[in-house]
């Protein structure tokens, strides 16, 4: 159970604009304080998320044994979820700048409600920012419904969601800790590692979210089919 949920927190935790925006704050003039409250909004998102649909499928008792096939069908489900939304995201294409608009730097690149609270680093924004990207996804809400649906005491499960969550959240935390122990390599390695990121992040979001398609649509179908 801990293993597959990790695994699915691992994929819920490659996201190119949350690593983008963690370099931002990291780069602002107070780059602990306001790092800090980024990482507070996107822990305080992850565990209101993962407490409020583990309550909801533990209290649907499809931890049960004789809830074998709505358990799987669910998964199933959360599956096909995540593989039209991969497919979605793999045939939109990104939008060129306009001559009269050109996008310039890290946060102009970026669209949305996100980069407007980047463009200002402030701490009460930083935390919101947080929260939005943090908001609930399908690859997250899959492994939080891997520890839901497996048969474990109420301690073990919340242990394992606290994991959950922190490995979520993996590409804020890993910056700042960097950043404390080296911050002029830290911020050389983030600016490299963004560029590479601005040209390649449209093709790497789709792939993850389809294998997390793939794998629980496997699991799933799988499930289904011991379960008859």
């Amino acid at each position: 159970m801990l293993a597959q949920a990790a695994g699915l927190a691992v994929l819920a935790a490659l996201s190119p604009t949350t690593l983008l925006i963690a370099a931002v704050y990291l780069g602002s003039p107070r780059p602990r304080l306001i790092s800090a409250y980024y990482l507070a909004g996107a822990l305080l998102m992850s565990a209101t998320t993962g407490v409020i649909v583990l309550a909801a499928l533990r209290g649907g008792g499809l931890a049960r044994p004789g809830e074998h096939t709505p358990r799987y069908g669910l998964r199933l489900g959360l599956g096909i979820l995540a593989l039209a939304m991969g497919l979605v995201i793999a045939a939109r294409k990104p939008k060129p700048p306009g001559p009269e608009k050109p996008r310039t730097g890290v946060v102009s690149r970026m669209r949305g409600v996100v980069p407007a609270m980047a463009a200002n680093p402030a701490p009460l924004s930083a935390f919101a920012a947080g929260l939005v990207l943090f908001a609930p996804s399908v690859t997250f809400v899959a492994a939080v419904q891997a520890i839901a649906t497996a048969r474990a005491s109420l301690a073990l499960s919340a242990l394992a969601l606290a994991i959950v969550v922190v490995i979520g959240a993996m590409l804020v935390w890993l910056p700042i800790l960097a950043h404390l122990a080296a911050p002029d390599w830290t911020s050389r390695t983030l600016t490299s590692f963004n560029g590479w990121l601005r040209a390649h992040g449209h093709a790497l979001l789709p792939v993850a979210v389809i294998a997390v398609g793939v794998i629980l649509t496997a699991q799933g179908l799988a499930g289904l089919v011991q379960g008859k």
